[in-house]
């Protein structure tokens, strides 16, 4: 009773602050501002940046130096770790696939509700939506980047509607003069789940060079790791399936598990147990054809070389690994088939450009032009449809074809600044994405070449978008912002097929419009008010709209007239700078009323039920957010960061899964929270303690998945990670971390990573 209390106070008061405040949004620190202490980051304007010069919202960040001190940093993903009310669902060092960014009203479920850019090219895969549709962290690695800027909530005019939740931005280091640096990375993890007990480890080395030379300056970043990770999934039967006899083959070493739902199963044995080899390859070019005009060039190359490993728990009489077949259990029979335990393969290249021309003159008008482009030039996965031990010398499989995948972005930008007081943006933006899948049979699964087609599918969307928002400085303690984007999206030559039949989808075009809008009061130097407003339509993707089945001729198992996620955010700041600039203390409520929400549920509406992606009408997420930052506490040398995130996420409609209407949004912990403590006794040694904690939460639109500890659950942790940074020279450091030092087993639908330590060695020239 107490608890629904809470929450109808919540939405009151919600419902309150909106009708009192319906045109107030929130910007953060003017862009000339000098960087602020605790390396709170700020934009500048002479430094490279993708991010628009007045930011209507809250941002966050960090650079390369907090990061050196701070975090354990193997992936790009990495330097997220800390900050507030993000989470990344990184399971393994290496994660290629899965690693998908969680904001404060978007869970790990929900990848295309955030928008992650490295010097401008678009990282965020917008061709499907969930954990197989990962921003693509491998086109930077963490030598590379100079700082990472987190922009909160749909408040800027100059991004799509998939800046819902957030928009990460990375910076990459671009040399004043000659530099080079290499770094050695060794990491181990000691793995124990279910039958699995043993220790898996890997290397990276990643080496830089870069150097001016009068109006040119380059950059060069090669990158290899290679990474053996843990099991992420489990082979499992439950006890309820199995048949009273006495047939099949008797085996031994099953474990008796409870799955979410609390069913009583039998967990047979540790698949997708991960080898990745990842090659990184970039190459940034930039040219000052005067001191205000810059051309710049960046080539990325990634490869990826992955095998998946199968281990059984189950042996028959005389000890014999049993991988599938007929098996016998405590008198029950079961049957396994070839791909309950099975192995595969995966060969990736992808391929990135961008290039941009811009200048920089600060004066009346400023422009930007940037263009990208992201290739899968080669993307096959291979994986077998026998059994094993026979998969692994080969035989009957399935290769799946990426090739032709792909996106590309094109945008031209404007700042015009016609007087002291106002500041325009404005620009033209277009996104293409264009998904081919072609799924083939082969007598080789391992070295065999495709046959037959199995199944395949394609489809293409596109966005085309205007914007402008303007910067009004109403005196000296007021400013506002507001703007709009006007949205045009289609979708066409969807196609999806079988062995035999190929159907087509209608081709689609919609256009929206979405106001932003912003508010802030420097009530006096230590208090800063501020608030915000917008509107984000996320545009279905082509795998939602596209992927399905054909049967008897007839499309089943998705929706081609999905309509579009439409959100309403606001945003309440209040924030005060501690201890003359040291430290700042920032409190902000949030509000998102989101209708037709894209998920994959049951419609119970139809019969047979129909299990799809679908809207779900509406749900509601109310919060609150605290963050602290502060340097030199009680001691110099001594600096803390912390941050707390309450979030009221609620389904309040859903006609077709009537189940879920009043539960909590999947993946959306009711708390947050972060702690990071870091202390230089002198100039070479650095200490970090950090603390990560995240609430229960549910992964299923009905809440059913009440047991939280097993595979395919997601729970609650709490998680200390340590790092010690010596530097040994003038040019030589070393880093010595433990993450995950509690050993805390925990999930989201597959295990997180146990107790890892991580060595660096590093050279600076």
């Amino acid at each position: 009773m107490s608890n629904s209390l809470t929450k109808l106070r919540l939405r009151t008061l919600s419902a309150a602050l909106m009708t009192a405040f319906p045109l107030l949004p929130a910007f953060a620190a003017d862009t000339n501002d000098d960087q602020q202490q605790m390396e709170r980051v700020t934009i500048n304007g002479d430094r490279p940046s993708s991010l628009p010069k007045e930011i209507p919202t809250t941002i966050e960040g960090i650079n390369a130096k907090t990061m050196e001190r701070t975090i354990n940093a193997i992936d790009a993903e990495d330097a997220l770790k800390y900050l507030p009310s993000l989470l990344v669902r990184k399971r393994y060092v290496g994660d290629y696939n899965h690693a998908v960014l969680a904001t404060r009203a978007s869970g790990t479920g929900n990848s295309a509700r955030s928008l992650v850019y490295a010097d401008g090219i678009l990282l965020s895969n917008l061709l499907g939506n969930g954990a197989s549709f990962t921003p693509r962290w491998g086109l930077v690695t963490p030598e590379e980047i100079e700082r990472v800027d987190v922009l909160y909530g749909p408040f800027s005019a100059a991004y799509a509607g998939n800046s819902a939740g957030a928009v990460v931005d990375y910076v990459t280091r671009m040399p004043k003069q000659f530099e080079a640096h290499v770094k050695l990375v060794g990491f181990s993890e000691n793995f124990q789940l279910y039958g699995t007990d043993k220790s898996y480890s890997g290397k990276q080395l990643s080496a830089s060079l870069g150097d001016t030379q009068g109006a040119f300056s380059w950059w060069l970043n090669l990158n290899q790791l290679d990474s053996d990770g843990h099991p992420i999934a489990f082979a499992n039967k439950l006890l309820s399936a199995g048949v009273n006899s006495n047939a099949g083959t008797v085996v031994s070493g099953a474990i008796a598990d409870k799955n979410p739902q609390g069913m009583d199963w039998w967990i047979l044995g540790a698949t997708g147990q991960y080898h990745t080899t990842q090659d990184h390859a970039k190459i940034k070019l930039a040219y000052d054809f005067s001191p205000t005009l810059r051309a710049s060039y960046t080539l990325g190359y990634w490869r990826n070389n992955m095998n998946s490993g199968v281990e059984s728990y189950l042996h028959d009489a005389a000890g014999n690994a049993v991988y599938s077949g007929d098996i016998n259990i405590g008198g029950k029979k079961y049957t396994l088939a070839p791909t309950d335990m099975s192995n595969s393969k995966n060969q990736l290249e992808h391929i990135t450009h961008g290039l941009n021309l811009r200048s920089n003159t600060k004066g009346e008008f400023d422009w930007e032009i940037a263009a990208s482009l992201y290739d899968y030039s080669k993307d096959i996965v291979r994986a077998p449809t026998v059994a094993i031990p026979q998969a692994d010398s080969g035989g009957a499989g399935r290769i799946t074809d990426g090739n032709g995948t792909g996106w590309n972005t094109l945008a031209l930008k404007g700042i015009w600044r016609p007087n002291a007081e106002h500041t325009t943006e404005f620009g033209y933006q277009r996104e293409a994405y264009q998904l081919r899948t072609l799924v083939s049979d082969t007598d080789n699964w391992i070295s065999g070449n495709a046959m037959k087609r199995f199944s395949a599918f394609q489809g293409n969307t596109q966005l085309q978008s205007l914007y402008a928002q303007d910067a009004w400085r109403v005196g000296p303690q007021w400013k506002t912002i507001v703007g709009g984007r006007i949205e045009q999206w289609q979708a066409d030559k969807g196609a999806i097929a079988n062995a035999s039949s190929t159907l087509n989808f209608i081709d689609r075009s919609e256009t929206y419009f979405s106001p932003k809008a912003a508010l802030a009061f420097k009530a006096s130097d230590d208090w800063t008010l501020k608030a915000s407003l917008g509107r984000a339509v996320r545009m279905p993707t082509v795998s939602e709209l596209y992927q399905g089945t054909i049967s008897t001729t007839a499309i089943v198992n998705n929706d081609p007239t999905l309509k579009p996620e439409k959100s309403w955010t606001t945003e309440w700041t209040a924030e005060r700078v501690l201890n003359e600039g040291k430290g700042f203390l920032r409190a902000t409520v949030f509000h998102e009323r989101t209708r037709d929400a894209l998920y994959s549920q049951v419609n119970t509406l139809v019969t047979p039920n129909v299990t799809n992606i679908q809207n779900v009408d509406e749900i509601h997420t109310t919060g609150l957010e605290l963050a602290y930052q502060a340097s030199d506490v009680f001691t110099h040398g001594l600096d803390l960061a912390a941050s707390l995130t309450y979030a009221d996420s609620v389904i309040t409609r859903n006609d077709k899964f009537p189940a879920s209407v009043g539960k909590w949004q999947p993946r959306v912990p009711a708390w947050r929270a972060n702690l990071v403590i870091n202390y230089r006794p002198d100039e070479k040694l650095s200490t970090s303690l950090g603390l990560r904690y995240s609430g229960k939460q549910y992964g299923s639109l009905d809440n059913s998945d009440t047991n939280a500890f097993t595979y395919q659950g997601f729970s609650s942790f709490v998680v200390a990670d340590v790092r010690v940074r010596y530097q040994l020279a003038r040019q030589w450091a070393a880093s010595i971390g433990i993450d995950n030092l509690n050993n805390k087993k925990y999930w989201a639908f597959h295990p997180y990573t146990q107790r890892s330590v991580v060595g660096e060695l590093k050279f600076d020239f």
